[in-house]
C-alpha cells in the first residue's frame, strides 16, 4: 500500500493561497511469489522456477512484463556480474486460473525477460521456467543464489518483486568409473580391475553412509589381492565374494570418499570442482570353471 498527499494553490493579484492537504492511499491489487519446486541446486543440474501472480482487484492487468535477474551477482573489487543460472531455452509454460496458454514471448535470456503476461480480475497467473546451474554458480558449503523477478506493465507503478533463494546441495554426490587392465587376457590369466569412485558433493561420503560397492564378474576370478585406498582389504572383514557366482560386495560402512573442493577464479569468478576420490582394485585369476 502506498499513502499519497494532495495539496493545491490558488494565486490571485500577487497572492497565493493553499488548500488543505488531503491524504489518499493506493490500495495494491497486484502481487507475486516465487518459488523454487527444489530449493537445491548442484553443478550442471536444472532447478524449475514458479512465479505466482494474483490479482485481487476488478480490473484485468494485460500485456506485463516479467525480467528475470537468474540470481546476478557481482564479484570482486570491480564487481563483475556474474549470472550463475542458464535459463533452459522453451521451457516457459504459463497458465491463467489454472488453464495453461500459448507460450509468452522470450525477449531475452539473460536477464530473463517475459513478455505478454495478462492478470485476470480476481484471478491470478501462474509462468513455470527452468534453469541450469552453471560454471558461475556458488559451490560448497553454505552457497546460495538469490533469484529475483520483477514485474512491469500498464497499471503496475512501482515494479513488483518476487524472490527465491535456493542452496548449494549440501551431501555427497558419488559417480563411479570401471576399467580392466589388460584389455586383453589370456584363459587361465591374471587382470586387474580398478574402480575409481568420485564425490562431486561438498560433505564426505562416511562409514555412516552405509556406500556398499557390489560388482559380479563374469567371467569369475579367484580374487589374489583387494585393495581400498592403498589398505588391503580382508575377505569376511572388508568384503565378501562368492566364488560360485563371482558376486563381490563390500561390507556396509567400509567405502569412503571425501568432499570435492571448490575454488573461485580470481580473474573470471567462475567456479570449479576437484571431486574427492577413492580408488578401489581388485586383482586376480580367471577361472573357467
Amino acid at each position: 500500500m502506498a499513502i499519497f498527499y494532495n495539496q493545491a494553490t490558488l494565486s490571485y493579484n500577487g497572492n497565493v493561497t493553499a488548500s488543505n492537504m488531503i491524504t489518499g492511499e493506493i490500495v495494491e491489487v497486484l502481487s507475486a511469489s516465487k518459488n523454487a519446486v527444489v530449493d537445491t541446486y548442484s553443478p550442471e543440474n536444472e532447478t524449475v522456477f514458479v512465479i505466482t501472480a494474483v490479482n485481487s482487484g476488478n480490473e484485468d492487468y494485460t500485456g506485463l512484463t516479467i525480467t528475470d535477474d537468474l540470481g546476478e551477482y557481482t564479484f570482486g573489487e570491480e564487481e563483475i556480474p556474474l549470472v550463475p543460472l542458464t535459463y533452459t531455452a522453451g521451457s516457459v509454460n504459463y497458465y491463467i486460473n489454472g488453464v495453461q496458454q500459448p507460450a509468452p514471448m522470450v525477449t531475452s535470456t539473460s536477464p530473463l525477460v517475459i513478455s505478454g503476461i495478462d492478470v485476470p480480475a480476481e484471478g491470478n497467473a501462474v509462468i513455470i521456467y527452468s534453469a541450469k546451474a552453471n560454471s558461475f554458480a556458488p559451490m560448497g558449503s553454505g552457497a546460495i543464489i538469490t533469484n529475483t523477478a520483477a514485474i512491469t506493465g500498464p497499471g503496475v507503478g512501482t515494479p513488483i518483486i518476487a524472490t527465491a533463494v535456493i542452496s548449494a546441495l549440501d551431501t555427497a554426490d558419488l559417480t563411479i568409473s570401471k576399467s580392466l587392465t589388460p584389455s586383453a587376457v589370456q584363459e587361465n590369466g591374471q587382470l586387474t580391475y580398478t574402480f575409481v569412485i568420485q564425490n562431486y558433493g561438498s560433505l564426505p561420503a562416511t562409514a555412516d553412509d552405509t556406500v556398499i560397492f557390489r560388482d559380479v564378474f563374469d567371467p569369475i576370478i579367484v580374487p589374489s589381492e583387494v585393495v581400498f585406498n592403498d589398505r588391503a582389504w580382508i575377505q569376511g572383514v572388508n568384503y565378501n565374494y562368492d566364488l560360485r557366482t563371482g558376486e563381490f560386495t563390500s561390507v556396509e560402512g567400509q567405502i569412503t570418499v571425501p568432499e570435492a573442493e571448490f575454488t573461485q577464479d580470481d580473474v573470471t569468478g567462475a567456479w570449479t570442482v576437484k571431486p574427492g576420490t577413492s580408488i578401489l582394485t581388485i586383482k586376480g585369476r580367471i577361472t573357467t570353471g
